[in-house]
């Protein structure tokens, strides 16, 4: 069974959708690193995270996502280390029987893993070394 999450240092990348039966609806949030930050250009963001925190909190909010909002699949990869300006930081994908909640859910994990899970980010501005 592939993961249902990663934290890691590798780029995002694309792969097919593959729909099980019942499924009629996939909405994919794919977030990039800004060129700006603070009215200042910058070259990219260093994520760090406590890893054995992170993903634990991250397990929790899947299995709370399917308690509360019903059955769906999720699959969440967010980057760790330095990612440079324009390139994805975070996907979000969430598989659902209708569209409307592919959407609310795909909200849902975003805003959870911004303000609940352990992950840091310092961003690097042109002018630093």
């Amino acid at each position: 069974m592939p993961p249902i999450f990663i934290l890691n240092e590798e780029p995002i990348q694309p792969a097919q959708t593959v729909f099980k039966s019942g499924e009629g609806a996939e909405v994919q949030f794919l977030g990039t690193v800004r060129d700006q930050e603070e009215g200042k250009t910058i070259r990219g963001i260093d994520y760090s995270a406590y890893l054995p925190m992170a993903e634990k909190m991250l397990q929790e909010l899947v299995e709370r996502g399917e308690r509360e909002h019903g059955p769906h699949r999720v699959f969440i990869q967010h980057r760790l280390g330095f990612v440079a300006a324009e390139q994805p930081s975070i996907i979000i994908k969430v598989r659902t029987k209708h569209s409307a909640e592919a959407f609310d859910l795909c909200r849902w994990y975003l805003k959870e893993i911004k303000t609940c899970v352990p992950i840091w980010k310092r961003a690097v501005f042109v002018d630093q070394g």
